[in-house]
This record gives structure tokens, C-alpha cells and sequence, in this order.
């Protein structure tokens, strides 16, 4: 299971599953905070028992400002098969009031399944709202929920 929560911030692109999506703002981060993205690669990182994206890509190392978070999943992925795993599926919460994903969701899916190496059929993203509530429903910021099944593969 992986979580991340990131501030909405001014000058920023936005940037939800590998897809940059037109809004006035984008999120904080020292990469370019996708949030998503961040929350995937701890579910995978987590279910290898390989610690957490903080300790493979810390925010006080000047090689990850700004990087992609695509770039960071290719390695994750990679760590993942040099130990011996393979993605089965995962499933991704997004908890926003804004953006509505829906126009979104299949761009995102099929990156994700491609760097993933599965079929997007093993891919769900799923979005709520807070209904108006907390930091979320003020629009301050997106939170994303991951799941992720790995299994070891005889490569």
C-alpha cells in the first residue's frame, strides 16, 4: 500500500499519472510531484519490502529536482525485477475535488500498463471528492491511495 499527499502551488504544471493536465496550478514537490505516481511506486517499493521512494530518491538530493516521476517509476520497476518481481495489478485512489480525471484516466492507465509492463486491464484508477471537506475539499491539494500486487517471476 503506498500514500502521498501533495499542496496545490502557483507556477507549477500539474501532474497526475504521468499526464499533464492544464490547470492554473500544480502540485509542491522537489520532483515534479506526481502525486499518483509517488503513491504507486511506494505500493510496489512496499510490497518488495524495499523501503519507501524517500529513501531511494531523498528531496535533499539535487539529482531528482524536477525529475519525472515516470523516470523514478522505470527505476522502481527495475528494482522490482532485479529482485525477482513482477506487477500483477495495482489500484489507485485519487482523493480530489479538482481536476475530474475522467478525461484523463485512459492516457493515464495506458502509461502506467506500459511502463508497468502489464495489460491496462491490470491498471484501475479511481477518483472521489472530499465533499467539500478538509484540506482537499478547500482545493489545497491531492491525496492518492495505491494497492499493488506483486508476484516472483522466474526471469
Amino acid at each position: 500500500m503506498g500514500f502521498d499527499v501533495h499542496r496545490f502551488v502557483s507556477g507549477r504544471p500539474l501532474i497526475l499519472g504521468g499526464i499533464e493536465i492544464d490547470r492554473k496550478r500544480g502540485l509542491a514537490g522537489h520532483s515534479d510531484a506526481d502525486v499518483l505516481i509517488h503513491a504507486l511506486m511506494d505500493a510496489l517499493l512496499g510490497a518488495a519490502a524495499l523501503g519507501d521512494i524517500g529513501d531511494h530518491f531523498p528531496d535533499s538530493d539535487p539529482v531528482y529536482q524536477g525529475i519525472s516521476s515516470v523516470e523514478l517509476l522505470r527505476i522502481v520497476r527495475r528494482l522490482l525485477v532485479d529482485r525477482g518481481y513482477r506487477v500483477i495489478n495495482v489500484d489507485i485512489m485519487v482523493l480530489a475535488e479538482k481536476p475530474k480525471l475522467a478525461p484523463f484516466k485512459s492516457d493515464m492507465i495506458h502509461l502506467l500498463a506500459h511502463e508497468l509492463q502489464v495489460a491496462e486491464t491490470d491498471v484501475s484508477i479511481k477518483a472521489t471528492t472530499m465533499e467539500k471537506m478538509g484540506f482537499i475539499g478547500r482545493e489545497e491539494g491531492i491525496a492518492v491511495q495505491a494497492v499493488a500486487l506483486i508476484d516472483s517471476c522466474d526471469e
